[in-house]
């Protein structure tokens, strides 16, 4: 997919003064990206809008003026999109008692191993992982996964660990939205 250039990225004043439009743009396409599976993870397929409105967040709320902050921000968010071929995504592991949170990250250390997206023809396709969100022992709630698709389209997500188990079928509008951001590269 395509990814964010720096030319995109607007100074935080004058993004401030059209952000509530592009919010709305933003929180659309994120709708149609957003995947809940098994009651406590919801994954938002990420693309270059969605990406290019987390930098634009990043830059207004940091204040950020500096060309090589805002270049790092750029890299940092980028990674996201993933490889051409590659479907990026955001987990959110949503525990929401700090107790149950507590107990569980550290036991569900591996399930990132467990989470695919279906393809038509069945098969399943596994995240490669981003090992800098497990730490000290534990899993963060905030994962950033690549599905290496070669550009095919999934109709499912889902997650196959012992305590969390769960597939959530894509609805046309989000398979659509996949498409497309396919068809952008």
């Amino acid at each position: 997919m395509k990814r964010v250039q720096r030319a995109e990225i607007l100074d935080y004043i004058t993004y401030g003064e059209q952000r509530d439009a592009l919010r709305q743009e933003a929180m659309q396409a994120k709708a149609l990206r957003r995947v809940h599976v098994a009651e406590v993870l919801t994954f938002l397929f990420e693309n270059h809008q969605t990406i290019r409105y987390q930098v634009h967040e990043m830059v207004r709320a940091e204040r950020i003026v500096k060309e090589s902050d805002i270049q790092h921000e750029l890299s940092t968010y980028n990674e996201l999109i993933g490889a051409r071929g590659d479907l990026g995504c955001t987990l959110l592991v949503e525990l929401d008692d700090p107790l149950v949170r507590a107990a569980k990250l550290p036991l569900w250390l591996h399930l990132p191993e467990h989470l695919y997206v279906r393809l038509e023809d069945g098969s399943r396709v596994r995240p490669t992982i981003d090992e800098r969100q497990r730490t000290e022992g534990k899993l963060s709630t905030v994962q950033y996964l690549k599905f290496p698709t070669q550009g095919r389209v999934p109709v499912a997500v889902g997650c196959d660990h012992d305590e969390v188990r769960g597939e959530t079928l894509l609805t046309h509008e989000t398979r659509a939205a996949l498409a497309r951001d396919y068809a952008e590269a």
